[in-house]
């Protein structure tokens, strides 16, 4: 008995310092980083340009808001989400297969450590540098943004979708090989009826995230709704700003209240 009140007391004095540790190496980065925030200079007109932002969101211009030109919001956010939506689904594509060589439980450990490196090296480029070298590529416009958020979404998608395939049920692809079914046959009906719901699961919020990166990328020229919204902000057309900005507000809430209910059927069943 009291052995074990002792080893109890040394389980928490060791837990306590682990604690104090943790914290003090928390308190290290955080001064670490601070010190690297330079100075906040605000300019003379900072003020000002803030209080004319939040009387151009309050005062939209109706003109560009209700409109259904090329140039409204409206037919911005259709565009917008055209992009998010297609890049979503050609990054879709292209990873289900990519996935299946990074799982290893499907490939051999070789195979797994190239397709691997080749999704980290994808995913580590960011989505404007993406978006400026297909612009070079392709021209200026929504194809591509487009060809830019497939790719990103091939890094990310190609990283979740194997990881989902590597929580399989081993067990299941165990009896259909016993049941002599080749390897067409044992993806088509082992592992894509486990797969199914958080695959489509992970292709909604990656869309929520494309839609998001679809709004920044047309400030570099690849198409969206980002571009006037840039060239709004610097010809200081704030009335514009506001009613852009309400257009990605109300689209992103719909997004994400629809993703949500989708998700949720999907985890329920």
């Amino acid at each position: 008995m009291v052995n074990k009140i002792n080893e109890i007391y040394e389980n928490q004095n060791r837990s306590r310092k682990l604690q104090w540790f943790w914290a003090f190496l928390v308190l290290v980065l955080i001064l670490w980083s601070a010190s690297t925030v330079n100075e906040i200079n605000m300019t003379p007109l900072g003020f000002d340009v803030a209080t004319n932002i939040f009387k151009g969101i309050f005062t939209p211009d109706p003109e560009l808001l209700l409109n259904m030109t090329k140039q409204s919001v409206p037919y911005l956010l259709l565009e917008t989400m055209a992009i998010a939506f297609l890049g979503t689904l050609v990054g879709a594509v292209f990873s289900f297969p990519i996935a299946f060589l990074a799982s290893s439980k499907i490939m051999p450990v070789p195979v797994v450590v190239v397709v691997r490196l080749l999704v980290i090296v994808i995913r580590t480029i960011p989505s404007f540098v993406y978006g400026l070298m297909f612009i070079r590529v392709t021209g200026p416009g929504a194809f591509a943004g487009l060809m830019t958020l497939s790719v990103t979404s091939i890094g990310m998608l190609t990283k979740l979708f194997s990881e989902t395939i590597d929580d399989i049920d081993m067990s299941i692809l165990e009896a259909l090989d016993a049941a002599g079914l080749n390897a067409y046959q044992k993806i088509r009906f082992g592992i894509i009826p486990q797969l199914s719901a958080s695959l489509l699961s992970t292709l909604i919020f990656r869309f929520d995230m494309n839609l998001r990166d679809a709004s920044t990328l047309g400030i570099v020229g690849a198409g969206g709704i980002g571009a006037p919204l840039i060239f709004a902000m610097g010809s200081y057309r704030w009335n514009q700003v506001g009613a852009i900005l309400i257009g990605l507000i109300a689209l992103i809430l719909v997004v994400e209240y629809l993703s949500g209910k989708i998700r949720k059927r999907l985890a329920t069943g």
